[in-house]
């Protein structure tokens, strides 16, 4: 999952679609979020890959792994330090180097938590819808207002130490050279508005990557996954599954 999502949301899309489609599912929780360790004093990217990594080897893998946000730069980093452990990669909503954009973004979401300060539930549920949804999604006033309720409940809690840990981490490496040497068969998907990650950022990681797709699915944000669940589930199947391949 990304920053601060504990594994559980997968659970309402994706995990109904793959079992269905024959595969063993496994969800976790990152490191940062509770009852995983929450590593309050700091971590690093490796620190997820190595807990990502034991994981799948207490599993008895190797496993399909795929990722969003932070964990889909996680799922590129396992990738390249332990291949034997990836069958096959699927990054959404992905990046391989810093933008100014997202950089300041992140640095001022650490900045109000770590000063407490509080913005309106109202007035955090309204940016966040901003920043994740795409326009499609918030066409409809019902829908628009179902985010909004859902985004305002959750803004009424404050990041825990350990979503903070996660935030936290350095973002800053370029990356992108090095994923020249990943060797899994690699998918990346970019969602057409999402204006946290923009598509091109994927597109610039499927080109790194030797021989990896790139699929752009239109009409969603960085929650696309939840915006369009039933196109990013096929095309997830369509490439662990070998159709299109």
């Amino acid at each position: 999952m990304g920053t601060g999502s504990p594994g559980r949301v997968w659970r309402t899309y994706q995990v109904p679609a793959l079992v269905k489609a024959g595969f063993r599912v496994v969800t976790f929780d990152n490191r940062g979020i509770a009852p995983s360790e929450e590593s309050a004093h700091g971590m690093r990217i490796e620190d997820l890959v190595a807990d990502t990594a034991a994981l799948i080897e207490y599993l008895g893998g190797p496993a399909h792994v795929v990722g969003t946000s932070m964990g889909a730069r996680v799922t590129q980093e396992l990738a390249l330090a332990r291949p034997e452990l990836v069958s096959k990669a699927v990054m959404l909503a992905t990046t391989g180097r810093p933008h100014p954009l997202a950089s300041t973004l992140n640095r001022g979401e650490r900045a109000l938590a770590e000063q407490g300060v509080k913005l309106p539930p109202e007035y955090a549920a309204a940016i966040k819808a901003m920043l994740n949804l795409s326009p499609h999604t918030l066409e409809a006033d019902d829908q628009a207002q179902q985010w909004l309720d859902i985004f305002e409940y959750s803004a009424s809690a404050e990041p825990s130490p350990g979503v903070l840990a996660q935030m936290r981490m350095d973002r800053s490496r370029d990356r992108l050279a090095d994923y020249a040497r990943i060797t899994v068969a690699s998918l990346v998907v970019g969602f057409a508005d999402d204006r946290m990650l923009p598509p091109a950022f994927g597109r610039e990681v499927a080109e790194a990557i030797p021989g990896a797709r790139f699929v752009e699915i239109e009409k969603c944000g960085h929650y696309g996954y939840l915006e369009r669940p039933d196109e990013v589930n096929r095309t997830i199947i369509d490439f662990l599954t070998g159709v299109n391949a």
